[in-house]
């Protein structure tokens, strides 16, 4: 069993929202890591960082993701920071992965002042750019097609995905 597209990319990219618009147009489950390990702790993301650290954070990350990359069909959302794993990027190796790139402009625009997002503590935009600066070439490296999502719809994104994969 294998997912038909694993989304990787920055918060702000709309991983999220187009996996959702995928799973559906192809009649298949979404399934989204952030939300499974939400499920399994009983708290938010940011409650995790918050209260145990960004490493448990990771550490049940990458379970999720390797339970999800064995056992999932549909569409798959990764976290923005689940490519930073060797172990991740290894196990993302043959499958289809989709990069929803985004620029600083759009991300910020669509993250917002990030209170519930724990790696922008602090000057939002600027934290925004170096994560993009830091992550892009991660994610470059794990995708299979790179589709840009600024100053796109959802919709256009999707259908651009679809397109790819044909």
């Amino acid at each position: 069993m294998t997912p038909r597209v694993v989304l990787v990319g920055p918060m702000g990219a709309g991983k999220t929202t187009v996996a959702r618009l995928l799973a559906a147009q192809w009649g298949v489950e979404v399934r989204d890591t952030d939300a499974d390990i939400e499920a399994t702790e009983g708290r938010t993301v940011s409650d995790i960082f918050l209260e145990s650290g960004e490493a448990h954070f990771r550490a049940l990350e990458r379970s999720a993701v390797a339970a999800a990359l064995d056992s999932h069909d549909g569409v798959l959302a990764l976290g923005g920071g689940a490519v930073l794993d060797a172990s991740t990027r290894e196990l993302l190796a043959g499958h289809s992965v989709a990069f929803l790139r985004v620029g600083l402009a759009d991300a910020v625009k669509r993250v917002g002042l990030g209170t519930s997002r724990p790696l922008l503590l602090g000057n939002v935009r600027s934290r925004i750019k170096a994560l993009l600066d830091e992550r892009t070439p991660i994610y470059e490296s794990v995708a299979t097609i790179s589709v840009d999502t600024d100053q796109r719809s959802p919709e256009d994104v999707a259908e651009a995905i679809r397109e790819a994969l044909r």
